[in-house]
């Protein structure tokens, strides 16, 4: 092939690649999660411990001081039948917190799915700031007496144990 064709095939594959990322560009994130119509409840045993806890912690927080999590079921009204979970600890000592706001879409044998936020603030150094909202999930492992984020280094390379008791 003559070099110029090569050149001239360069720069037109070169022009289209920058054309698909402006398009990407220009499309923004990706759209929020689809909303649940109603909570999948697939295991009574972990829906009745969700409902019955006994608080959450962040260890970054204090392991023996539990902060509080309520979980609702709606009945009737607008978003009768999702499940909505919230919940916080703050350092009685310090600035720390953390904070979930959400939905339950699932809750199955030793699991839930939560769809919502997580915020983990000012712990365990100052200036520190955590926050997604996206599906999480939250798991019974060894036979412990609480549910864990099964995502722990999910902000800055951090562990962060995040645990609902029951």
């Amino acid at each position: 092939m003559p070099a110029i064709t090569l050149r001239l095939c360069s720069r037109l594959l070169a022009a289209f690649l920058a054309c698909l990322a402006i398009g990407a560009a220009a499309a923004g994130p990706p759209p929020p999660l689809s909303p649940a119509i109603a909570t999948r409840v697939l295991d009574q045993t972990s829906a009745q411990r969700l409902l019955r806890n006994k608080g959450l912690t962040l260890q970054w927080i204090d392991w023996n001081t539990r902060g509080r999590a309520t979980v609702s079921r709606p009945t009737a009204g607008r978003g009768a039948g999702l499940w909505t979970l919230r919940g916080s600890q703050a350092d009685l000592r310090g600035p720390g917190r953390l904070v979930l706001d959400g939905t339950i879409s699932e809750i199955g044998r030793d699991y839930f799915i939560f769809d919502g936020t997580i915020r983990i603030a000012e712990t365990p150094d100052k200036g520190r700031l955590c926050e997604q909202t996206k599906s999480w999930r939250f798991a019974i492992t060894q036979n412990r007496r609480f549910f864990r984020l099964r995502e722990f280094e999910w902000c800055d390379g951090l562990t962060d144990y995040v645990d609902i008791y029951f």
